[in-house]
């Protein structure tokens, strides 16, 4: 839903609809790659899922962080606009050849841990905070132990309301100002009037759109 005219979150220049989007991708994906993975300039990152919302938001602020960035996006018609943000974007099978990672973010689930664990790096950490392809994996822990890995999971909503807002201050100490300076982008897929939230839903869980689906409140524009 679109930010009231009130809202902390809203920005000089950024549009409604994108100032709708932006509060819960940007701060799940600034949550994971920085608060429980440490995520430190030059690194190299792997981003699961790079087209979706959160997707975006991970890539673009890995690569706002000086990190060497590659991106996994299944449609191909969406490779390119991910490449724009600036990270190197492959095939989810094409990860050959790259890493090792240090950070990887896991939006897709479980068809994608065997590989992350085989193409992460020494002492690297993976973040899963996306199942839409399956939640239950079998892993090497061999694997995991030689590579001193840690495997982390995560979800926002069900967290305690002082978290909430200790990542929220964080978001916006650290993130609005590149909103602001245009460095990070909200990208809009489809925006839809609140009346028509179930039809908004259905186009959100088709997968292969780039970015966000937006309810739009009326008298929000």
């Amino acid at each position: 839903m679109v930010a009231r005219p009130s809202s902390p979150w809203c920005t000089s220049g950024v549009s409604w609809e994108a100032a709708g989007g932006f509060p819960e991708v940007f701060t799940t994906a600034h949550d994971a790659l920085f608060s429980q993975c440490g995520l430190a300039m030059g690194e190299r990152a792997l981003v699961h899922g790079a087209a979706g919302g959160v997707g975006t938001a991970g890539v673009q602020l890995a690569v706002a962080a000086a990190a060497q960035v590659t991106a996994t996006v299944r449609n191909p018609d969406r490779r390119e606009a991910v490449a724009a943000f600036g990270a190197t974007v492959v095939a989810p099978d094409g990860l050959e050849g790259h890493g090792p990672f240090d950070v990887i973010l896991e939006l897709v689930g479980a068809p994608n841990m065997a590989a992350n664990l085989e193409a992460l790096a020494l002492g690297g950490r993976i973040a899963v905070i996306g199942v839409g392809s399956g939640a239950v994996a079998e892993i090497n822990l061999h694997t995991l132990m030689e590579r001193r890995g840690r495997i982390h999971g995560s979800t926002l909503r069900p967290r305690p309301l002082e978290q909430k807002a200790d990542a929220a201050r964080k978001v916006e100490a650290h993130v609005l100002p590149l909103l602001a300076a245009g460095r990070v982008t909200v990208p809009i897929a489809a925006t839809f009037p609140m009346p028509e939230a179930e039809a908004a839903y259905d186009h959100f869980a088709a997968g292969g759109k780039l970015g966000n689906v937006v309810l739009v409140a009326a008298g929000a524009r």
